[in-house]
């Protein structure tokens, strides 16, 4: 591997020989001479060889040429050194008998060459190295042959190796199988591989898992026991699960268990599941701190990671932190240790702690959901289509005063600082950019999001410029327009152009929002809004009641909600997702 910068210093020494001859045989003559005269001889000097300039060039490169490859050289060997081999030892590998090495970082093996009729090896034939990086492995077993209802026991044949693979944005499991039947062998290997494992120590150990059978196609239960149950097993987790059997039922739960013997909570479900496990698990924080939530108060993190499995319909905040709807992903980022601090909104009335959530939508948003609550009994495809398909039919706005702060840059306020040390009459141009901004109207919809709120309906996002963990809000207004030009801008959401560009939608980048709606909803008399005042809907029982679309879960208020961003209050399980695929997925009811 190393042989070449060896073999260019022996080519350079030949070349330097033949440019020392004329010296060497001018030394052979001694430099005193013994003549009867007793007078000295002058030394006499080797004749000069004449460079020519190209010449003069190309002896310059041969020189960096050299000088390269002994950087190279020295370079390999360095990395060689970092990489020293732990193990090494002959398994076989996908029926070929590999060279086996066990290094500082990976895994690497080489399939053995056979050898040639005449007892060498074959020359010329590159060797195919392989490797898997040992921060990619979750999980390593013996693996034995045992007969029908054996339990323990059985003919050893090797060793089994799990790892992470990732194609495109999923991640899956795959196996890696290391056959060799010697017990003393794959023991040594194993305890090895054992002790690599055990020192990922930013991995799970043991889980709170709930689970809400209700969700979607009542799947979760069946995802969960036949899909992330088995990694989690395989990858030796811990699980505490808890089946939700009423709503609440994890919020309950969440206040009153011990959470020091977990190193995270799980949540298998739809969005407005997972708004209340995280919830609860930030309620939970507040009451361990000593925060009073009936007032404006500064809430603290989460004690526990949260992850989330997507059993719901949309799943919004699990594409939003895993980039993909797909279970088996979200269980690979919990078992790797994957985590992603997120941005968290709190809700309050009369400085009262209503909810804490990622996203909240206000007027259509929270008409749709509330109607949609309302017929339950319907498959959730059908349930959901139909909501939107109605409240489009009734389409009308609210009349709203909006009151917001813009988020603050971080260089126009470092400029502040250094400038009003200078001239503090400047302070006062400063100041008049953190003031509360304030909008009234007619709106048919106004959206908060700290997140991009990702789903197959909005590829791009709901808020499509807003991050995890950038400690600011989306606000997106939409005035009230016809209900054509309302159904254009609902259909851009699953296009690739941009849903914002229309005269009559408004966005801000925000830390704070007021909003105090002027008029009652439920007064009306127009036939969605007598089906609210029925004794089926108590959620929308009173003429002040407003319906609020928190995470997929719905949420009453009666008077101005005032909404704030905290950043990073909750770590998630997952990546920081960029824009999705350009995709274009629209949902068939508009």
């Amino acid at each position: 591997m190393f042989e070449t910068p060896r073999r260019s210093a022996t080519v350079l020494n030949a070349w330097s020989g033949s440019s020392e001859d004329v010296q060497q045989q001018a030394q052979l003559v001694s430099p005193v001479s013994t003549d009867n005269t007793g007078k000295k001889k002058k030394k006499m000097k080797p004749p000069q060889r004449s460079v020519s300039v190209p010449q003069l060039f190309a002896l310059e490169d041969a020189a960096d040429s050299e000088a390269e490859e002994r950087r190279t050289g020295e370079k390999c060997q360095t990395e060689r050194d970092a990489e020293e081999s732990i193990l090494r030892g002959i398994f076989k590998i996908e029926k070929k008998s590999c060279d086996v090495e066990l290094r500082a970082s990976r895994l690497v093996w080489t399939p053995i060459q056979p050898e040639t009729p005449t007892g060498g090896s074959k020359a010329g034939m590159l060797l195919n190295e392989e490797y898997v990086e040992l921060k990619e492995i979750f999980a390593v077993k013996l693996k034995r042959r045992r007969f029908v209802g054996q339990q323990k026991g059985g003919t050893l044949l090797g060793i089994t190796l799990f790892h992470c693979v990732k194609k495109g944005k999923k991640l899956k499991d795959h196996a890696i199988h290391l056959s060799n039947m010697s017990e003393d062998h794959c023991e040594v290997w194993f305890r090895h591989f054992k002790d690599i494992l055990n020192g990922f120590r930013n991995r799970p150990k043991s889980l709170k898992v709930f689970v809400n059978p209700n969700s979607h196609r009542k799947e979760a239960n069946q995802i969960y026991s036949e899909q992330i149950a088995p990694l989690f097993k395989l990858a030796d987790i811990k699980t505490a699960t808890t089946i939700t059997e009423y709503k609440g039922h994890a919020l309950s739960a969440l206040k009153e268990c011990d959470l020091k013997e977990f190193d995270g909570v799980i949540c298998v479900g739809g969005d407005g599941f997972a708004n209340e496990v995280a919830y609860g698990l930030l309620l939970r924080a507040q009451m361990d701190a000593g925060r009073d939530t009936d007032s404006i108060f500064t809430p603290v993190r989460a004690p526990l990671p949260l992850g989330i499995i997507p059993a719901g319909s949309t799943d919004i905040v699990a594409c939003s932190v895993q980039g993909i709807r797909h279970p088996v992903t979200a269980a690979m980022h919990i078992i790797m240790g994957h985590y992603q601090s997120v941005d968290v909104c709190t809700f309050s009335t009369h400085s009262r702690l209503l909810r804490f959530g990622f996203s909240a939508m206000f007027g259509f948003g929270g008409r749709t959901l509330a109607l949609a609550e309302k017929h339950r009994w319907m498959p959730s495809s059908q349930r959901r289509e139909f909501a939107v398909i109605k409240t489009l039919a009734n389409l009308k706005p609210e009349e709203c005063e909006l009151s917001f702060l813009p988020l603050k840059n971080p260089k126009q306020e470092a400029q502040k600082t250094t400038r009003s040390k200078l001239k503090r009459d400047s302070s006062n141009h400063f100041d008049n950019e953190d003031q509360w901004q304030s909008i009234q109207g007619l709106f048919l919809n106004i959206s908060i999001m700290a997140i991009p709120c990702l789903c197959s309906m909005a590829p791009r996002g709901l808020a499509p410029d807003t991050r995890l963990d950038n400690g600011s809000m989306s606000l997106i207004a939409v005035r009230n327009t016809s209900r054509a030009d309302f159904i254009k801008h609902l259909k851009r959401y699953g296009s690739l152009k941009n849903q914002f560009s229309f005269p009559f939608v408004e966005t801000y980048t925000v830390q704070e929002v007021k909003l105090k709606p002027r008029s009652g909803w439920a007064d009306d008399s127009s036939e969605e809004n007598v089906e609210f005042d029925t004794k089926r809907t108590p959620m929308i029982s009173s003429e002040k009641n407003y319906p609020w679309n928190i995470d997929g879960d719905l949420m009453e208020a009666s008077s101005e909600v005032y909404i704030r961003v905290h950043p990073r209050l909750i770590t998630l399980f997952g990546v920081t997702t960029e824009e999705s695929d350009d995709s274009t997925v629209k949902c068939s009811c508009i």
